[in-house]
């Protein structure tokens, strides 16, 4: 997979023709990684994965070649080498889906892009890329993980409710398709994550301050709508998610007052 303009854009490029899981295989790096050899933004990708996990451990599966794989490295000081408080980096999965948001909108300028809080990329109501971010203390630093689905068929979709870009309307190139299509989405998403985390940090985790929290807003398509929300070990709730608040957190208004939704599932109620 030939990614010019990526290994430009990445702190450095790990390319591999196939993974069990880019972000297990980021995480144990950056854990090795005493000394810090590892530079910001080191991204770790392939169009094979086979072992790869969503959240809450499901797994993530795609016919090989028609997906791409991303983990990125993202270390957690601001400029001044402080460490921005845990609370605070709840903001960088979010930003992670505002840059491939934005990525994928710009793509297709024609489609209904937006984020699915807190991270899932949706075209209309179909599910094209889905993050995954875990911690490294050890090493100062996040690995935020993205499945993009770029080339697969309506035959090849894990679910009804998943698309591709190339089902979108995204064109692809004869000879190796999935490079230049991979080559123009990493690149585009490696510069705008890059932007958007160091106004995070460089405001000290302030997404009010960095323009993250607005910016979210917008492209957040949860918002004034009704939701379900599947809370860990709790009963569904339902109500109307009405904004985000000053962690990132998802606030739901419901007959009993604001709820607000730090981790769970969310399902779009649609009606008419």
């Amino acid at each position: 997979m030939d990614l010019p303009r990526s290994a430009r854009v990445a702190g450095r490029l790990i390319v591999r023709e196939s993974s069990p899981s880019t972000n297990a295989e980021l995480v144990a790096l950056a854990a090795r990684d005493a000394g810090r050899e590892l530079p910001d933004a080191t991204a770790l990708v392939t169009l094979e994965q086979t072992a790869g996990r969503g959240r809450l451990d499901r797994v993530w599966t795609a016919t090989p070649g028609t997906s791409l794989a991303i983990s990125v490295l993202l270390r957690t000081d601001d400029p001044v080498g402080r460490p921005v408080g845990p609370e605070r980096l709840s903001w960088l999965p979010i930003a992670a889906g505002v840059a491939m948001t934005e990525t994928i909108a710009e793509l297709l300028p024609h489609a209904t892009v937006s984020l699915k809080w807190p991270n899932d990329v949706l075209i209309g109501e179909k599910k094209v890329c889905g993050i995954l971010t875990e911690l490294v203390p050890a090493a100062g630093a996040v690995v935020i993980g993205a499945g993009v689905n770029l080339t697969m068929s309506a035959e090849q979709l894990p679910v009804p409710t998943a698309t591709s870009l190339v089902l979108e309307g995204a064109a692809a190139t004869s000879g190796e398709a999935d490079g230049d299509l991979a080559d123009r989405v990493l690149a585009d998403y490696l510069e705008r994550l890059r932007s958007h985390v160091t106004a995070l940090l460089t405001a000290h985790g302030d997404a009010d301050h960095s323009g993250l929290r607005q910016r979210a807003r917008e492209l957040c398509g949860t918002l004034g709508g009704g939701v379900r929300v599947e809370l860990p070990g709790a009963d569904a709730r339902h109500g109307t998610a009405r904004d985000l608040d000053e962690l990132g957190r998802l606030v739901v208004a419901t007959e009993h007052g604001d709820l607000v939704v730090a981790a769970g599932d969310v399902i779009h109620l649609r009606h008419g």
